[in-house]
């Protein structure tokens, strides 16, 4: 297919200039639920595919022995896929997953292939009899194992495969082919070992609860000091051994962090530990009750330092609060950025930048008449865009020329010459009513002059 052609302002016609998309690292709350609402599904629908594909990430991760690291991006892809592709759009849940991890598996250099994954995924299922080799034929529907064919039995995982394979492609597409990922269980070790050492519960509660945070969508939103300090203090809470220093957030300074972020993480934590703590790895090894106890301290605090439920909300969103969810008044007062300057920030970009994306586009709504380049910085993309836009100004200017009228023949002359005659038999016509409007006017004073002449004569003659 040829590269679609668009016209200069002065009339040359070249290649389209592309599309610009920046990856956007971090991701605001009202963004995600923005996401949502537009696939018009549920917070408890998305929570309930969300922690199944998850699941499904780190149960496969773990049978294939992969890396932590391969867990963390995967699930990270994973979040942003959905929230760009809704499940309404025609995939399964499960093969959303194993593409995000057929990614991840490239990305960390922990290769694998998709009919490795896809194998892992169906010998987890299969009892040890009926466990598979990628290479084996496997039946996947229950309808053809009822009924085999000789395609079905050749095939294998091949043809699943070839789905995830295609679904890989839009993977990165999500993602801005941002491959700058975050770890934070190294930094989870070092805080243990500083603040907790000898305590080997507190240290592996808060490894644990690294893994169970990425079932949310803290790690879109957050730094990787945020995660790892909510997750050493909320695993000190947990295990009854609480770290005034810690709780003080005496070393956010070091990591530019802020007190409403570490709480703002530790509240998205306690939410899925409150409603999904049998989905979670810490969740089963703790009651209810206490989780419900640190969450009401946690809410007391927030309350007495007026810490927002999310640290960095959108212009024109209020703030919610902490018990129901519900928007919070801040009497008509503007909101409170609490993350620091050199904290990451969502800029409000465009997500596809164009110097002639003005509206005027001749193709169906959703697509892109040019090719779509991703860029990491927005400001060379922004630079970009005004350079190339200089080519593709319209600048228009008027002039005012005076034409000759040309003889007019046939018709038209008849025409000219009766609009001329009407045109001054109305001069005329005017022109005679002002003369006998004036006459009216002066009469009575003709008038008058006569009367007075001909008192001037009585008077004489009698005289």
């Amino acid at each position: 297919m040829a590269p679609s052609q668009v016209t200069t302002a002065d009339g040359r016609k070249g290649p389209h200039p592309s599309f610009i998309e920046v990856a956007k690292p971090f991701i605001f709350e009202s963004k995600v639920h923005e996401c949502l609402v537009r696939a018009k599904v549920s917070e408890s629908e998305d929570a309930k595919v969300r922690l199944q594909g998850i699941a499904w990430i780190d149960s496969v991760r773990k049978a294939m022995h992969l890396p932590v690291r391969t867990y963390n991006t995967a699930a990270v892809y994973y979040h942003k896929f959905r929230l760009m592709h809704p499940d309404t759009s025609g995939y399964i849940g499960q093969d959303a997953a194993a593409a995000a991890l057929f990614a991840a598996c490239k990305i960390e250099d922990t290769l694998k292939k998709s009919k490795e994954i896809l194998c892992a995924a169906h010998n987890l299922k299969a009892p040890p009899s009926e466990r598979q080799t990628p290479d084996d034929p496997v039946l996947t529907s229950p309808a053809t194992y009822q009924h085999p064919s000789l395609s079905d039995q050749a095939q294998g995982f091949e043809q699943h495969s070839k789905a995830i394979i295609g679904l890989e492609r839009l993977m990165l597409e999500a993602s801005g082919f941002d491959f700058r990922n975050r770890y934070p269980q190294r930094l989870v070790l070092k805080i243990v070992k500083h603040y907790y050492a000898g305590h080997k519960s507190v240290g592996k509660t808060a490894y644990n609860m690294c893994s169970d945070l990425y079932r949310t969508f803290v790690p879109l939103k957050q730094t990787t000091p945020a995660m790892a300090m909510a997750c050493v203090e909320l695993a000190g809470r947990l295990c009854e051994q609480r770290h005034p220093d810690l709780e003080a957030g005496k070393g956010y300074e070091e990591l530019k962090l802020t007190r409403a972020e570490v709480m703002e993480t530790l509240l998205d934590l306690l939410d899925l530990y409150t409603h999904f703590k049998a989905q979670t790895t810490v969740g089963q090894d703790h009651s209810l009750e206490k989780f419900l106890a640190i969450r009401i301290v946690l809410n007391k605090e927030a309350e007495a330092h007026n810490y927002p439920r999310y640290a960095i909300t959108k212009a024109g969103t209020s703030p919610l609060n902490y018990g129901t969810g519900e928007p919070k008044d801040t009497k008509g007062s503007e909101l409170k950025k609490t993350r620091s300057p050199t904290s990451p920030v969502d800029v409000d970009t465009p997500d596809v930048t164009s110097p002639t994306a003005n509206g005027r586009s001749a193709v169906k709504p959703g697509l892109k008449e040019g090719t779509v380049r991703f860029m990491l910085s927005a400001e060379r993309a922004r630079d970009e865009k005004e350079w190339v836009g200089e080519y593709f100004r319209m600048e228009e200017e008027e002039y005012v020329v005076e034409v000759p009228l040309e003889k007019e023949k046939g018709w038209d002359k008849y025409r000219l010459r009766d609009r001329d005659r009407d045109r001054g038999r109305y001069r005329d016509r005017d022109w005679d009513w002002e003369r006998d409007r004036y006459k009216e006017r002066e009469r009575p004073r003709y008038r008058e002059r006569e009367r007075d002449w001909e008192r001037e004569r009585d008077r004489e003659w009698r005289r």
